[in-house]
């Protein structure tokens, strides 16, 4: 694949992958994720969603490679894919908070 194609392919892949980060059930759990692997039950005691939405969001991250699935027996085990994942919610976070401390009303140290 020719370099300007290979560009343009990371560019509608990064869309993407900022698509998925956009919702805020998806980035919750995938902050659950950072804290190492979790089954569905786990991650819906973590983030309060229905067992249905958990599922659907993880098959939504598993086809983004956000988030992988590791078998063990009858259960499921899954955690981020990979470091940038983390890398890309923590800027953002990061972002987010330093542009909320900005607001009158907020307090900076949070």
């Amino acid at each position: 694949m020719p370099a300007a194609d290979l560009h343009e392919a990371a560019i509608e892949r990064a869309t993407e992958t900022f698509g998925a980060l956009s919702t805020p059930s998806r980035l919750r759990i995938l902050l659950a994720l950072a804290d190492g692997e979790a089954t569905v039950t786990e991650l819906v005691n973590a983030t309060g969603f229905s067992q249905p939405l958990v599922s659907q969001h993880l098959k939504t991250l598993r086809g983004l490679r956000l988030a992988r699935v590791r078998r063990s027996g009858r259960q499921a085990y899954y955690a981020l894919d990979d470091d940038h994942v983390l890398g890309i919610i923590n800027d953002a976070l990061d972002h987010a908070h330093e542009e909320l401390s900005q607001l009158p009303g907020h307090d900076t140290h949070g």
